[in-house]
């Protein structure tokens, strides 16, 4: 099978030189997630608040960098992941409703509500998209075209589902009192299904707006997974 379709994994005899240049990205998203960590975890609103909407961010770092051998992940990947991470982080310290730049937007610019969790949930459509779409092109035949696009943007879907039920069984289990307040529905009781569409134009944003960088990166990953000796 050609390019076109995979392009396989590092294998673990890969020389020390070549196993350095292969982590680079990966090297560069851990720190910039580190530091994303530890700043955030300075002071922030609500510890709780803070765990809870970091905890899947930290899983998928730690499962990029467990990968590295096996599956390394394009400097697309890495590079979404860390910005992600950053919008993760800002909102666990803050809470997505009381982030200052986006309340100063707010008073600004006299709008309806602090918008930033609709930035966080747009990254949350982006980054397993992008991620789906790398996963399928290298391990299936599926290639390019609008069942990958569609398979893409599906997983982001699914992904932004799942966090809205855990976002729900949190509350209910930690704070049945202040339902509203902690979702950050900011008085939008359609907030969910705003979400929901978020992620889904994050999702497309990367199945099809960024589809061309990430062929681009995926050919980069594949000349340097085959100049290895």
């Amino acid at each position: 099978m050609s390019y076109t379709d995979t392009v396989p994994p590092v294998r673990r005899s890969s020389t020390v030189a070549h196993a350095g240049m292969q982590d680079r990205p990966l090297a560069v998203m851990a720190a910039v997630c580190l530091a994303a960590l530890v700043w955030s975890a300075i002071r922030p609103a609500d510890y709780a608040t803070w765990f809870f909407e970091l905890f899947l961010g930290v899983a998928y770092v730690v499962t990029l960098i467990a990968l590295r051998r096996t599956f390394p992940f394009s400097t697309l990947v890495c590079a979404v992941a860390a910005v992600h991470f950053v919008v993760l982080g800002v909102g666990a310290k803050y809470t997505y409703a009381e982030v200052p730049l986006f309340n100063w937007l707010r008073d600004a610019f006299d709008l309806s509500r602090n918008h930033f969790d609709r930035v966080g949930h747009y990254m949350q459509g982006v980054t397993p998209a992008l991620v789906m779409r790398e996963v399928l092109l290298r391990k299936t035949g599926i290639g390019r075209n609008a069942w990958l696009t569609f398979s893409s943007v599906s997983v982001a879907l699914a992904f932004s589902a799942l966090y809205e039920i855990l976002e729900w069984l949190w509350v209910a289990a930690f704070y049945p009192d202040q339902g509203p307040e902690w979702l950050g529905m900011q008085g939008d009781m359609f907030d969910a299904q705003a979400d929901m569409l978020m992620a889904f134009l994050g999702g497309l944003t990367s199945a099809v707006v960024l589809a061309r960088a990430h062929d681009t990166s995926l050919r980069d990953l594949e000349r340097r997974v085959s100049s290895r000796p």
